[in-house]
């Protein structure tokens, strides 16, 4: 019986190492805020139930000892109504987390809804970092040649159908396609909407771009890639490498030589994961890392 019990002691002894291994051993996320993540334009959290936004990156954040959480707003919506909502769900994690603060990392709109948020609503004292993942800063060519250059008749049809689309399908509440399309054009982003939105001088800003670069792994934007090199250069389907430079600019990510590189969808992931050249949850482990070792 005592020689069964010592068996069992060592075995328990040899195990232990392998467990602490097992789920990230240095707790390299474990940042003094929470981590708040902000989705783009179009989608959800969880896109009709079958598809998480944010692929692999919240459990490899965990692993690593991040306190992650995920907010969703309506896929399609005006700015200040996305920003309202965001706000709403911040205030709500740090109420459950007992946090003071909050690290936010935005990939496409949510970057501008939580710049919003912070500069024009009252997030920001609350905030002690913002992260900016392939955010159209200065709108998007492709935003002008939808709102500015096709027929108001068939914009409205489009918006239209559009909400009654994200409304009964996708689960929004009373979305406005046709504001979330004006929001991004470049005059609007530009001349209206950064001079009214400042940086806060407590927080720290930073961002990164994508940038495909003979096409897009998500062949769908591989059109709208093609369109925006000729308006504005490098970009990764949707968002110019110019316009994602905020606060901060930490780089470009284009992902392994071999690639195509990375586009406004593989950033974050998508989709399913299937990023050839480049790993999305690396990536943002690096970047809630270095948001540790800065004290946030």
């Amino acid at each position: 019986m005592k020689k069964q019990a010592l068996i069992l002691a060592l075995a328990a002894l040899l195990l232990i190492p392998g467990l602490a291994l097992a789920g990230g051993s240095k707790d390299i996320c474990d940042t003094k805020y929470p981590v708040v993540l902000a989705h783009g334009m179009g989608a959800s959290a969880e896109i009709l139930g079958i598809m998480d936004y944010w692929w692999g990156i919240e459990e490899a954040l965990e692993d690593e000892g991040a306190e992650v959480y995920i907010t969703s707003v309506n896929g399609m919506d005006a700015t200040e109504n996305k920003a309202a909502d965001f706000q709403r769900q911040a205030f709500q994690i740090m109420a459950v987390s007992g946090a003071s603060k909050i690290n936010i990392i935005g990939h496409s709109h949510g970057t501008i809804y939580t710049r919003y948020a912070m500069s024009n609503l009252s997030l920001g004292r609350y905030v002690k970092s913002h992260t900016s993942i392939a955010g159209p800063h200065r709108g998007s060519s492709i935003a002008d040649l939808i709102m500015n250059g096709l027929p108001s008749g068939l914009l409205n049809v489009g918006g239209d159908v559009l909400d009654f689309v994200y409304s009964f399908i996708f689960g929004d509440d009373n979305p406005q396609s046709l504001e979330n399309g004006y929001d991004l054009v470049t005059d609007y982003m530009s001349d209206v909407f950064n001079p009214n939105t400042p940086n806060l001088g407590a927080v720290y800003y930073q961002s990164w771009a994508a940038k495909a670069k003979v096409g897009c792994n998500s062949v769908v934007l591989t059109p709208t890639w093609l369109i925006m090199l000729g308006y504005e250069g490098a970009n990764d389907g949707l968002v110019g490498v110019e316009s994602a430079k905020w606060g901060k600019f930490r780089g470009v990510e284009d992902g392994a030589w071999w690639s195509l590189g990375v586009d406004h969808l593989n950033i974050v992931g998508q989709l399913f994961g299937i990023t050839p050249g480049f790993d999305a949850p690396d990536f943002f482990v690096d970047i809630v890392s270095d948001l540790k070792d800065r004290g946030y």
